[in-house]
């Protein structure tokens, strides 16, 4: 971290992270703040960031910069390079002189090069076991980064990824809480379908059910369909 960058950049840069974590915010915006952050306070050139959609594939979400972006998307053309490698291991991948990698990344050493790039450090987006994305700070020099740099991008980088993990889960909740609501809703129909059956047919309860069932399975329609228009004589069985 270079020596302009004091305590108070970084603890309001976090707090703008914090902000941005409250109820439908867009992920994008955070995203883009965590990598225009990671450029603006760190000893780095450019940054990019890739998150995995909800099928695992990484896509290209937020950059500081064309060439920053060429390199991410050049990463995910080839299926390979650090940021592809870290988010596969859930490590962190440096490479501190991108003309030295080997054969199989040839095409992102060439590429970069090119873009004015000689080294990279690749940071998962991780919580425990669960990885999300990587963050690519991308320098003009060769070398590592500074450590103190190393450690507040990580820093960083783990509070936009359990910012994206809770809105996940928030929105798998409700997601949940949907569901459920429409099950339990779906079975008070079904027993007022069966009572009215079992009144209008002189038949156990449990008879009442099955001929319920065995109407819903010869039609395919959904159960729960069938009793609201018997509960509602549009059907009669």
């Amino acid at each position: 971290m270079s020596d302009e960058v004091n305590r108070d950049e970084v603890l309001e840069t976090f707090a703008s992270l914090a902000d941005t974590l409250v109820a439908d915010y867009d992920v994008v915006d955070l995203l883009q703040t965590l990598v225009t952050a990671c450029a603006r306070l760190l000893d780095i050139s450019e940054a990019g960031l890739l998150l995995a959609d909800d099928g695992g594939e990484l896509e290209l979400v937020a950059s500081t910069s064309e060439a920053s972006r060429l390199v991410e998307v050049l990463q995910l053309s080839a299926n390979a390079g650090p940021c592809i490698e870290s988010y596969r291991s859930g490590q962190i991948v440096a490479v501190p002189d991108i003309s030295v990698v080997d054969a199989r990344w040839a095409h992102f050493r060439d590429e970069t090069l090119e873009l004015g790039f000689r080294s990279v450090y690749a940071i998962p987006l991780r919580l425990r076991d669960v990885t999300i994305g990587t963050l690519n700070l991308l320098r003009h020099e060769v070398g590592q980064p500074d450590p103190r740099d190393v450690r507040v991008s990580r820093a960083l980088a783990n509070v936009a990824t359990i910012g994206i993990l809770h809105e996940r889960a928030v929105r798998d909740s409700r997601v949940v809480e949907a569901q459920l609501r429409l099950a339990l809703d779906s079975r008070v129909v079904i027993e007022q379908a069966k009572g009215l059956i079992s009144y209008q047919k002189g038949v156990a309860v449990e008879e009442a059910f099955e001929l319920l069932r065995s109407y819903s399975r010869s039609s395919r329609r959904r159960l729960s369909d069938v009793a609201d228009d018997v509960v509602h004589r549009r059907l009669e069985l």
